[in-house]
């Protein structure tokens, strides 16, 4: 019974320190097989390793419902093929509401950008030919009341409210043509320039929102191989959440090891020929690195005489159309081909 709660209360990374001792014992397997390669062949180049895969993973940097899978593992895709689509109806709305608030801000732009409407410019020219005719008719009014003032029909207090009366006309008129004249000119320029910024910040927001939503449809950014699936439809994906992998031919590359003895045969853009069991006919690699610190062979070897040896880890790359016969985690053989130190 106890037993079985310790079991429980364990540390839940204890299955993964578990498959991780697995694949160091399965490479020290490896190892043990190229060293044993090597001894026996060091003469000919021949070496042993395995395949490696370097994975895209497909997310998206904003979390959601997974709605729509348009791919399965074995797919091969190229680039801008539609994989996934999360849901996105708040970025939709978002997009929406944006773009309502810049087809606003730019009205309001070219509106200062602008005199009055028609209409208003029309009522005060209006307005001014009415002052203009008063005016007229004022300055006529005077004419004749100085005539009549001069032959004593009228009274000096009759006069001054008769002059009176035309000098207002006379600032009315002014005043119409000075209205007019504004009327005709635009806003002011700080107004339409802090217009123009307000439209340029709502076309900004509006791009920004129509990324956000485009994130929540993923295409594929490269050619290859769909290689698995972490979520099914339904499922909430989070943030950066990977949803699926993707193998590329080039991103396949193969690992293997050489005994110090052996290193003189290999050197950096060195071509090599990679076997393995069911991949047909060799493969043709080219050297890309050659480990500069070596390392003891695994613990798992008890041979004295093995352990004393010296590994150095090589990888090469395959071309992309012979690399996907190859799958991450083969067993391979690899031969050099030239550059060969020969006894």
């Amino acid at each position: 019974m106890n037993s079985s709660k310790m079991k429980k209360s364990a540390n839940p990374n204890q299955s993964k320190l578990q498959i991780t001792s697995l694949l160091t014992f399965v490479i020290g397997v490896v190892g043990l097989v190229g060293v044993m390669g090597c001894s026996d062949n060091s003469s000919n180049g021949s070496w042993f390793g395995y395949t490696v895969g370097d994975f895209v993973y497909i997310s998206s940097p904003f979390g959601g419902r997974l709605e729509k899978l348009t791919v399965n593992p074995g797919d091969n895709v190229k680039v801008g093929v539609p994989l996934f689509d999360l849901d996105s109806e708040n970025e939709v709305a978002i997009r929406l509401e944006n773009l309502a608030k810049l087809e606003n801000a730019r009205s309001t732009s070219n509106n200062l950008g602008k005199g009055k409407r028609v209409d208003e410019i029309k009522v005060i020219e209006a307005q001014l030919a009415q002052a203009e005719a008063a005016e007229s008719y004022a300055n006529a009014t005077l004419r004749r009341s100085q005539q009549t003032f001069e032959i004593g029909g009228l009274s000096k207090a009759e006069l001054e409210i008769v002059i009176n009366n035309e000098e207002q006309a006379s600032k009315r008129v002014e005043e119409l043509k000075a209205s007019l004249s504004v009327a005709r000119l635009p806003s002011r320029v700080d107004e339409i320039l802090a217009a123009q910024a307000s439209a340029t910040a709502a076309k900004n927001t509006l791009k920004q929102s129509e990324w956000q939503l485009a994130q929540k449809h993923q295409s594929s950014p490269v050619d290859g191989l769909v290689y698995e699936l972490f979520f099914r439809v339904g499922e909430y994906v989070s943030p950066a959440q990977p949803v699926l992998s993707i193998l590329p031919p080039k991103n396949i590359k193969i690992r293997f090891f050489v005994p110090e003895a052996d290193l003189t045969n290999v050197k950096l853009g060195q071509t090599v020929k990679v076997n393995c069991d069911g991949c047909g006919k060799d493969i043709q690699a080219k050297i890309s690195r050659v480990s500069s610190q070596a390392e003891f062979t695994p613990p798992v070897i008890f041979s004295n005489s093995q352990r004393s040896k010296l590994m150095f880890l090589i990888e090469a790359y395959p071309s992309p159309e012979e690399a996907v016969r190859l799958r991450p985690g083969q067993p391979i053989e690899v031969l050099a081909t030239e550059n060969r130190k020969t006894n």
